[in-house]
Parts: C-alpha cells; structure tokens; sequence
C-alpha cells in the first residue's frame, strides 16, 4: 500500500498541513509531552502518531473537542469519558491521554522502532 498522499517528491513537504494544524491546536490548548512519531514503512493504517496528555479529563476532551472544529476526523472513539481519546485522520491517528492511562499503555514504548519527530520540525513556532 502506498501511502504518499500529501508527500512531494524529494521530501520539500516532509510533514502534511494536517500534522501541522494537528501540532499547532494542541499547542494552542496546552498539552502535556506531545510527541509524534514517524510510522511511515512501519504501518500500512497510517503515517504519523500524534501522543498527548491532558491534566484532567476534561482538559483530554477540550483538546480533542478543539481539534475537531479545526479538522474533521474520519472517525472518533472516547470523547465522552475523556481518558483516551483517539482521532482518526487517516494519515495520522491522535491520541490523546488521562496521564495514568497513558502511562499504562505506554504506546511510545510499543511503538518504539518509530522513529520521533522534533515537535519544532512539525512547523510549529516557525
């Protein structure tokens, strides 16, 4: 499965606008040790793991709910407990946590061989 949309020849957009935009709102909203990871020739379901934590669960849904008024998701799971949220871009999957759960799941360690991506290179702040 090729999964090259949103990626130009020679890497001059290495990172799509939606990764941006995804990037950019939850800093916008203040969330806690953001990562993304690069799943491209890891994953065939996607190329990039957006992982957050919220503080609370309500700051978890306030982020989510933010993320989907600037961008549509194909398909969400978890927004009325507010634990783990996940955000289905198709390209990109967020996750977003309750610290507790987060660190019992432990996705950045499941998903170890991905390689990260500095939040600053993604295009924020810039």
């Amino acid at each position: 499965m090729n999964r090259s949309r949103g990626r130009s020849p020679g890497g001059a957009h290495r990172h799509p606008d939606a990764l941006r935009q995804v990037t950019a709102a939850l800093e916008d909203r203040k969330a806690v040790d953001p990562v993304v990871l690069d799943l491209r020739g890891l994953s065939e379901a996607t190329d990039y793991f957006v992982i957050a934590s919220g503080t609370s669960e309500a700051h978890v849904r306030g982020m989510a709910e933010h993320l989907m008024e600037r961008l549509h998701p194909h398909h969400v799971e978890g927004l009325a407990q507010g634990r783990w949220v996940l955000l289905d871009y198709v390209d990109l999957v967020v996750h977003l946590f309750h610290p507790e759960l987060r660190a019992f799941y432990q996705l950045e360690r499941l998903w170890g061989d991905a390689p990260p991506v500095a939040w600053g290179e993604v295009g924020i702040g810039g």
